[in-house]
């Protein structure tokens, strides 16, 4: 778990002094694709989203800025989310 504290939350402030997961929150790892190695919250999303996963804004998939990396749940961990694709 010291390792999972550790890391950076997807949609962080770059300055933010603590750009890590909080306490009582839940996150799913992202794997491969631009957004490799962030964790996601997702706290309080519904099984159904959770099953299908999620087209997260970013610049540095193919598409640049205004671009999207779709990440979705690999079924031997639950707590991975792994990349698919770049969408614009």
């Amino acid at each position: 778990m010291d390792e999972l504290m550790r890391r950076r939350v997807y949609g962080a402030d770059h300055d933010d002094p603590d750009p890590g997961p909080r306490p009582g929150h839940v996150y799913v790892e992202l794997v491969g694709g631009p957004l490799d190695g962030l964790l996601l919250d997702v706290t309080g999303w519904p099984e159904e989203r959770l099953a299908v996963g999620a087209a997260l804004g970013t610049e540095l998939g193919k598409f640049g800025a205004g671009g999207r990396a779709v990440y979705g749940p690999v079924a031997a961990d639950p707590r991975r989310w792994a990349w698919e694709a770049d969408s614009p």
